[in-house]
């Protein structure tokens, strides 16, 4: 039976701040359920083993270890930094194929990704209207329907498009024991696959509506972008007893020096002008792996996991509760 969303989100006149926070503390939310529901999986799968292996003697080896600094993590943006381009694109252009939409539609993705990769930036204006459209496709269809799509869309269209500098970055924090999340202004659905995919903790992403496991074709708050990505890593954060000081971010643009500052260890990752001319300034290290090179060996601490997705009415119904 579908649950009614509480009035408090579904009011459409809100101060951007306030969206923002909305928007952060849901991503967060979701993020957190998707690491306890991978957290499960991985106890069952481990109590198998145990079972088949007959060692039921003694607990069941942890499928990620623990180890290093427990109060730390790294935090990646997404495109342009994980990987080239946007993943929202790349999904329309699958959706496309599967005829959500019209070619006129698709155009538009087109012609969105084009200038993304060629101005190497994000343009908000061009963001806004792609997620308008992808609101509207999406809307009406179940949210299982949407994952198990994504799933063959990340390995036609994303798979060949992850940065291998990028990818050995998070590699060496998970190598060394801390947890890895990427945050995007991305569908949280989406983002959970690459981040399954990689192999990384899970991930924060822009939550939309659903009721009843069905796309409402509204957001809860707004996109993930800006100063709601700090939000949302603040959340995290919080809730995971985090201590900031120790984490580590990654991002390619400007639009993410909110949730860099945030982070004792911020980096700029195929950085955009604005940025680039901002990390000099701050003494930000920088990386960039569109020229080829190779990338530097970081010596800093970081986790593993596997994230699994949580939907955006179950984050809501949390953030609710919690609220009270």
């Amino acid at each position: 039976m579908s649950l009614p969303l509480p009035s408090w989100l579904t009011r459409r006149r809100r101060a951007a701040t306030a969206r923002s926070v909305l928007a952060g503390e849901a991503a967060a939310e979701a993020a957190r359920q998707q690491e306890l529901e991978q957290q499960k999986e991985l106890a069952r799968e481990a109590a198998v083993r145990s079972a088949d292996e007959g060692t039921a003697e003694g607990p069941a080896e942890p499928e990620f270890p623990v180890a290093g600094d427990t109060r730390a993590a790294a935090f990646f943006d997404l495109d342009n930094t994980v990987m080239q381009g946007a993943a929202l694109f790349h999904f329309g252009r699958g959706l496309y194929k599967r005829k959500f939409f019209r070619k006129r539609e698709l155009a538009r993705f087109a012609w969105q990704q084009a200038y993304f990769r060629m101005a190497g930036t994000e343009n908000a204006g061009h963001m806004e209207d792609v997620r308008s459209s992808a609101l509207s496709i999406v809307k009406g269809h179940r949210v299982s329907e949407l994952m198990a799509i994504g799933e063959e869309i990340y390995d036609e269209y994303m798979a060949s498009r992850i940065w291998p500098g990028t990818r050995a970055l998070a590699q060496a924090h998970l190598d060394a024991g801390q947890k890895v999340w990427l945050v995007t202004a991305a569908p949280v659905e989406t983002a959970t696959i690459i981040a399954r995919r990689l192999g990384l903790t899970g991930a924060l992403g822009t939550v939309a509506e659903s009721v009843g496991g069905v796309y409402t074709g509204r957001l809860v708050g707004e996109p993930l972008h800006g100063p709601a990505k700090a939000e949302a890593v603040r959340a995290l954060a919080a809730g995971e007893g985090l201590d900031l000081t120790r984490c580590a971010a990654y991002s390619d643009s400007a639009n993410d020096i909110p949730m860099l500052s945030l982070v004792g260890h911020p980096y700029a990752i195929n950085p955009d002008s604005r940025l680039h001319e901002h990390a000099r300034e701050q003494g930000w290290r920088l990386r960039d792996y569109r020229t080829g090179r190779k990338a530097a060996k970081v010596g800093i601490p970081a986790a593993a996991g596997v994230g699994a997705v949580a939907g955006g009415a179950a984050a809501a119904v949390a953030i609710q509760r919690r609220r009270r």
